[in-house]
């Protein structure tokens, strides 16, 4: 097992398309790691630069203590599953799997021959490794099967199996669940936790998907332009996003923002009015135009809530355009003031599409953005890591 280190990586195309600006990042021995952001982050061009796709322009990559910036894909000791399965559509779903193990470990034709003793263990090895490999993943009864003849949740199990037969020191995934339906995904993402757990590779996954970043990483990375914007565990990252890109890009349905103003230990915005702990630096601000963030989830129907969070003056009202069920909740479109809002309200709700409403604001889960900077403005015991370097 090894952990991968990116020391200030920079990746350019062509004379000025910078995919990767300056990335330095440790991830650790034996941990998952998830790489999201939107197309054109940078995110599958780092993965790319581990696998020895691509070379860096700037700065080293090391698998362990070893800068590999030189080391051919090959010799990386690396195993990648790609988001379109790439399999040998003429071989066998056992072939699939042990071609890599056999053209790795057995030479040539004159070798076998002349060592056939050798051969033969290694040939009982790789059935071994791949009957294993099938068993961990179910699909020990598609062994004689070709890759038409499955499905792609099947596929994706084969590539798995492939990769993890090889018993890498990492493991890169190039979004390996998009091709797969809704339900296949959910289902899909659970076997490779569960996978990891069990076999403990280091492993680097790529997705756009925050929710498969969130249920999946240890860790996430979020990326845009090229650029780490913060590196925490998932409920940091959405507790306490750095800035306001991470904060709109992590959660779902997103975090709404609101233009909003200091003033007398307040945020202010849209008719809404939320005090701020004295403690909190935002007070200083006093007159100072601010962004204020509301994830969906903390809006509540006053109705269908007790206790201390109904009574204060967190309470403002709103028109309902367009209410979304959703089974155990509600996504209620609201406009406040001119400004569109979104909440997630709990389906025991009696409020209608096209009324007037008053909804109260958890005020803790607010979350405050530097105007210009887009910057979080916290109190300092909040802070998070930004790369974990």
């Amino acid at each position: 097992m090894a952990n991968v280190t990116f020391r200030n990586v920079s990746k350019v195309f062509g004379k000025d398309v910078k995919a990767v600006d300056d990335l330095s990042l440790v991830i650790k021995d034996q941990e998952f790691m998830v790489f999201v952001g939107p197309s054109g982050c940078g995110k599958t061009t780092a993965l790319r630069m581990v696998a020895g796709l691509e070379d860096p322009t700037a700065g080293q990559i090391l698998i362990g203590d070893t800068v590999v910036n030189d080391v051919p894909p090959k010799d990386r000791d690396i195993a990648m599953v790609f988001q379109n399965y790439a399999l040998y559509p003429h071989m066998n779903v056992y072939d699939n799997v042990a071609f890599g193990l056999k053209l790795r470990e057995l030479q040539g034709f004159f070798w076998q021959i002349t060592r056939f003793s050798q051969a033969r263990q290694i040939r009982l090895d790789i059935d071994k490794r791949v009957k294993d490999a099938a068993k961990m993943l179910d699909i020990v009864h598609l062994l004689d099967r070709r890759p038409k003849e499955l499905s792609g949740g099947q596929r994706q199990r084969v590539a798995l199996a492939r990769a993890i037969v090889r018993k890498p020191k990492v493991f890169l995934m190039d979004e390996p669940l998009s091709n797969l339906d809704a339900k296949l995904r959910v289902k899909t993402r659970a076997e490779l936790i569960r996978l990891h757990r069990q076999l403990a590779i280091t492993t680097i996954y790529v997705t756009h998907d925050q929710v498969e970043a969130m249920t999946m990483g240890q860790r996430i990375t979020v990326m845009k332009d090229g650029v780490i914007q913060q590196c925490d565990e998932p409920e940091t990252v959405y507790a306490r996003p750095t800035n306001q890109f991470v904060a709109g890009f992590i959660g779902s349905p997103p975090m709404n923002f609101l233009d909003a103003t200091i003033a007398n230990n307040t945020v202010a915005a849209c008719g809404i009015t939320i005090p701020l702990p004295t403690s909190h630096p935002a007070t200083a601000l006093t007159g100072r135009k601010v962004v204020l963030g509301i994830r969906p989830e903390i809006i509540m129907d006053p109705a269908t809530v007790t206790g201390k969070e109904t009574t204060g003056g967190n309470r403002f009202r709103a028109h309902v355009d367009v209410l979304e069920p959703l089974g155990p909740s509600y996504v209620a479109n609201l406009t406040c003031d001119g400004q569109v809002l979104l909440a997630v309200l709990d389906n025991s709700t009696k409020i209608l599409e096209n009324s007037d409403v008053e909804l109260l604001i958890r005020e803790e889960g607010i979350h405050i953005f530097d105007a210009d900077t887009g910057e979080a403005i916290r109190e300092p015991a909040e802070a998070g890591n930004l790369t974990s370097v």
